[in-house]
């Protein structure tokens, strides 16, 4: 590989925008998860997609590696530098490009955050809804298909992405998708990026579907007796029709977190935390429905939250899981894994883990995106304790397993990365092999942040 060439190259086009200092290539060699620092040989600040197929061109030209940077929050690996190359950080392509507001659309730089493009259309009454808890880039999120707490009434990305512009790893430019809202011309190669993890092309432009800011929210939370108890009220709630905007599970565990960590007073027992939106009079019916529900299945404690600050606090603390649950175990490091399955299914999934958690000498909090099937476990490993390490591995490959037996997926929403690669055969057969004809066809010098997703990569 022509790594030191394409450097060499790429200097003259990106002058001070193209980093090798140690600090730089150090941030962009860390991650959230237990992965070890991999860091790249540079880092690459494009201003524009005509910068970004630039790079590419040179990079292929000497069969030098690119990884995209978003925001770096990625839980699997995905934007570390296996093997060196250069990282292209997307953070000065960070513009809202376009805003339809009659078509409820918008086109995107993937350096945006989705905090940012909810600021960017709050005077147009429109919002974006996905949220995965991190204030991640859009690039990124599409990149593994990010998921989140809005998921079951809104959507994932795989469904509020409708176009793309994409470099290539010749660096040609394509579009995908159009501006219609329905299409049958051809493969559906928006689809195809969305969740490849940047192991197909680059991610220049996204552009994504809106909707209305709902005119009443409310959220409410709720304590349960047991796990079983809250997701059959989960399951009972989305059998009634009544349209969840969140419904988020956790843990005991997770609960003890909150307490220490944001100062919360919750009884340690599992919890449902739901939110609501519509209409004001919509809303106080969905409401008053899901609390009669969570009373039938034992709930106590259930009360609403209407003022802004309220839920705030309450997603806030939600959205800071990761870091309350590290505070249970200072200095420690969480191998975070989650696992979808059929809803049917959730109670036995999430006992079983517990149970299987209980018996090790880790400990290992859950939350979950219940409406969904989902659910996280965060199990903390003291750093550079190899057999602490193994026992979590081994626990997460037990829950993978657990997951394939009960019709689910290894993952929900973290993506593949460097890290769940060895189940990608028996969820997908041969369809696995399939998606390495793509990226043999699509980058065949496995140029492409090479050592992710797919076999032998």
């Amino acid at each position: 590989m022509g790594i030191a060439e394409a450097v060499a190259e790429l200097r003259p086009v990106l002058g001070e925008r193209l980093s090798t200092s140690l600090s730089d290539l150090a941030l962009h060699g860390q991650n959230e998860s237990w992965y070890p620092p991999m860091p790249p040989d540079a880092v690459a600040y494009p201003e524009s997609t005509e910068e970004v197929a630039a790079i590419v061109r040179i990079c292929a030209a000497q069969g030098c590696p690119l990884i995209g940077w978003g925001a770096g929050t990625s839980l699997e690996g995905h934007a570390l530098a296996r093997y060196g190359g250069i990282s292209v950080d997307f953070s000065r392509m960070n513009r809202m490009l376009a805003i339809n507001p009659e078509d409820m659309d918008c086109t995107v730089q993937p350096g945006i955050t989705r905090e940012d493009l909810n600021t960017e259309l709050r005077a147009t009454g429109l919002f974006f809804p996905v949220d995965p808890g991190a204030n991640a880039t859009l690039g990124g999120m599409a990149s593994t298909r990010a998921s989140g707490t809005t998921a079951v009434r809104y959507g994932t990305m795989r469904d509020n992405v409708i176009g793309l512009e994409v470099v290539l790893a010749d660096g040609r430019v394509i579009h995908t998708g159009t501006r219609a809202r329905k299409s049958a011309a051809g493969y559906d190669l928006t689809a195809l990026f969305v969740g490849a993890e940047g192991t197909l092309g680059l991610i220049t432009a996204l552009t994504l579907r809106l909707y209305g800011q709902p005119e009443a929210i409310a959220a409410g939370i709720c304590a349960f007796e047991d796990v079983a108890s809250a997701v059959d009220t989960v399951i009972q709630t989305i059998q009634m029709g009544v349209p969840m905007a969140r419904i988020e599970l956790v843990d005991a565990d997770t609960v003890r977190a909150f307490n220490g960590h944001a100062g919360a007073e919750m009884p340690e027992k599992p919890h449902l935390l739901v939110e609501f939106h519509g209409t004001e009079a919509g809303v106080a019916e969905q409401a008053e429905m899901f609390g009669a529900l969570a009373a039938e299945n034992g709930a106590s404690g259930y009360r609403s939250a209407t003022k802004p600050e309220e839920r705030s606090r309450l997603w806030k603390m939600r959205h800071n899981a990761y870091y309350a649950i590290l505070s249970l175990r200072p200095g420690t490091k969480g191998l975070t894994t989650d696992l979808c399955v059929p809803i049917s299914r959730l109670a036995e999934a999430i006992e079983e883990t517990r149970a299987d958690i209980a018996a090790s000498p880790l400990m290992g909090p859950i939350v979950g995106h219940v409406g969904d099937g989902n659910f996280h476990c965060a199990l903390l490993v003291e750093p550079g304790n190899e057999a602490e390490l193994k026992i979590a591995k081994e626990l997460s490959h037990r829950m993978a397993e657990r997951a394939l037996r009960l019709g689910g997926t290894v993952t929900g929403e973290h993506g593949i990365g460097m890290g769940k690669t060895a189940y990608m055969e028996a969820e997908h057969g041969a369809g696995w092999d399939v998606m390495g004809a793509v990226k043999r066809a699509l980058d065949p010098g496995n140029l492409m942040n090479p050592g992710k997703l797919l076999r032998g990569n």
